[in-house]
């Protein structure tokens, strides 16, 4: 059984699409795949692998009790073994609770989970995961999340959809409205990282510490996902980005990236999902790539290349 999972970037309503902002998400041509196979000893034998094809993750629980009998993690910079094999633990407990069928059988499984992205991009290598085990255990991806992490959801319709989409939580159920986002002058948008992975768990709770209800902003965030559909040249595109840059800035009280680290760049710069890392949307021209390089930023993609 093979199950894949299109990875994510949110291009509009960052933080506010938990308060129900319509939201416009954009599915990657960069995911991952879990294949799963039967074995005879009753086991679940777990193997995580990187783009490269190493693997930085193992781990063998015990069926059916999922019992953790030992884990291995490759890495010297975060996390360890235990912690990620308990957090995998809790999703595939999540899944039994749901479906209480699911892993109960007499046999074992071989699992292997394959990343085509380099694991620090944050394109979604835990919300691929959870939506491809909500497959196999044939469950509700969104519940799953929910249940077993926390998150818009966003991940997941993207994870489900090979379209951009408007996505929007409308009495606490997720709503995917699948749309067309295919701007005349995609070839000057270009997708950037930042060289750091932000914790998205970090930054909604600084967005929660608040407690308030934004509802102007609300609307207005929704208003430009809307209008991003419609605008046909790329100095309105900009206005858009500088608008909803400043509405979320002034919500987290954090500046704008651009301001921040690049305030002589002669296009915009735009945060997508927690402010801070991962991935930004810029626009530009030729000589985009060059300034960016210049200034220490090398992993830099063409909307054709990084958008299904």
């Amino acid at each position: 059984m093979n199950y894949y999972s299109n990875g994510k970037l949110l291009l509009t309503g960052e933080y506010l699409v938990l308060d129900g902002a319509k939201s416009l998400a954009l599915p990657t041509q960069f995911g991952q795949d879990l294949h799963v196979e039967n074995i005879k000893e009753p086991q679940l034998i777990w193997g995580s692998f990187t783009h490269t094809g190493e693997c930085w993750f193992e781990a063998v629980f015990e069926l059916p009790k999922l019992r953790l009998l030992n884990c291995t993690f490759d890495s010297n910079t975060e996390g360890n073994a235990e912690v990620i094999a308990e957090t995998l633990l809790s999703i595939l407990q999540e899944a039994q609770r749901v479906n209480s069928g699911f892993l109960n059988s007499e046999n074992g499984f071989l699992v292997k989970t394959n990343l085509t992205f380099p694991r620090n991009w944050g394109l979604g290598t835990s919300s691929t995961l959870i939506n491809s085990i909500a497959s196999w255990a044939k469950v509700d991806a969104f519940q799953l999340l929910w249940n077993s992490f926390k998150g818009s959801g966003y991940d997941i319709a993207c994870a489900q959809n090979n379209t951009p989409l408007f996505y929007t939580i409308k009495d606490a159920k997720p709503v995917v409205e699948p749309v067309v986002f295919n701007p005349i002058f995609k070839e000057q948008l270009f997708f950037m990282h930042l060289n750091h992975k932000q914790d998205s768990k970090q930054g909604i709770a600084k967005f929660r510490e608040s407690g308030i209800h934004f509802q102007k902003e609300i609307t207005a965030v929704s208003e430009i996902a809307e209008t991003f559909l419609k605008v046909d040249s790329i100095v309105d595109f900009n206005k858009l980005i500088v608008q909803h840059e400043q509405i979320i800035s002034s919500i987290i009280k954090l500046p704008p990236v651009k301001e921040k680290l690049f305030s002589d760049y002669y296009g915009e710069v735009k945060s997508l999902g927690a402010w801070g890392g991962d991935f930004v949307l810029v626009t530009g021209n030729e000589d985009t790539p060059a300034y960016f390089k210049d200034k220490g930023f090398e992993t830099m993609l063409r909307y054709s290349e990084m958008i299904l």
